[in-house]
């Protein structure tokens, strides 16, 4: 019987019983349908789900991936202090960014690059929600003062992409004097001519919503997305009335006119490619300098009703 356990055994566990490497990662759970999604069909979809449309979260460096054309370079961006009131909590606060930037790959939560957007220059700053909710400390700060810096030296567009939990609070009024200062770099961008566009993306709130996000020459949104300052809850304790459904998305927005468009994500580089030539293109704007038929060309407006006989 020895031959049995010593060779025959072992051949048929090596032509049967071999463990294959599989990745972990090939399906996904669409959070609004629960619909699973081969990772293959998700990446061809730019992460939007196929079954219900629904706009998955994605990190900076994809983000800029999928507006930027082919060759686009990241920008290194200045240090900020790490722990300035020494903050701890659960846990220390160097301790949570450390673990932060190993995790994410990033030294704070957004990340910067210039390259083109068909063609037309352009410089793009990206949130990483996954890096601290995106919570905008001295860090992120300093980073959009940088890229309003570079834009304004390239003479390029700014465009931002946020997704953000609002102030970091364990920076304290540090976090919170980011707010004037990313209110001050937008301004360097005005005044020096350039477009300055915000794309909100899911979600946006706090004091991102609060300072620069809401300051765009042209305010776009992703479907779907959550954007407000403070929570619905405390809002409803605040007013003691029942909000209405939709309150805060992208859409309600739109209707209500905080929001110039709403886009979906396979239509945002195109999109703003058409924005950037509208605004620094004098031959292809209107010439009557009125941007607002054009931009209700490639804004999606929620459905209509039909006219009634007799309305």
């Amino acid at each position: 019987m020895n031959w049995i356990s010593d060779w025959a055994l072992p051949k048929i566990q090596t032509l049967f019983g071999a463990k294959r490497d599989v990745p972990e990662n090939l399906w996904t759970k669409c959070p609004a349908c629960e619909q699973m999604i081969f990772h293959r069909d998700l990446e061809r979809g730019l992460h939007v789900c196929p079954h219900c449309g629904h706009h998955l979260r994605i990190g900076a460096i994809k983000r800029l991936d999928y507006t930027l054309d082919a060759g686009w370079q990241r920008i290194e961006l200045p240090r900020a202090p790490a722990d300035p009131l020494r903050f701890r909590d659960q846990r220390r606060y160097a301790d949570r960014l450390r673990d932060a930037q190993t995790k994410i790959g990033m030294d704070d939560a957004v990340a910067v690059a210039h390259g083109a957007i068909e063609g037309r220059r352009a410089v793009v700053a990206a949130f990483e929600f996954a890096f601290m909710a995106g919570s905008m400390g001295a860090g992120v700060g300093e980073a959009l003062v940088t890229a309003a810096r570079l834009a304004v030296l390239q003479d390029a567009p700014l465009i931002v992409f946020t997704a953000s939990g609002g102030a970091r609070m364990q920076e304290g009024a540090v976090s919170l004097m980011q707010m004037p200062r990313t209110v001050i770099a937008t301004r360097m961008v005005k005044e020096a001519g350039l477009p300055f566009f915000v794309v909100l993306c899911d979600p946006t709130t706090g004091g991102v919503t609060a300072s620069f996000a809401m300051l765009g020459d042209v305010q776009i949104a992703e479907p779907g997305a959550l954007i407000g300052f403070a929570g619905a809850r405390v809002i409803e304790q605040t007013v003691r009335e029942t909000l209405p459904e939709g309150f805060q998305r992208a859409e309600y927005l739109l209707e209500h006119g905080i929001l110039d468009m709403v886009v979906p994500r396979g239509e945002m580089k195109a999109t703003l490619a058409r924005l950037i030539s509208l605004l620094r293109e004098p031959s292809l704007a209107p010439a009557e300098g009125d941007l607002a038929p054009a931009l209700a060309e490639v804004a999606i407006l929620p459905p209509t009703e039909p006219a009634q006989p007799g309305a």
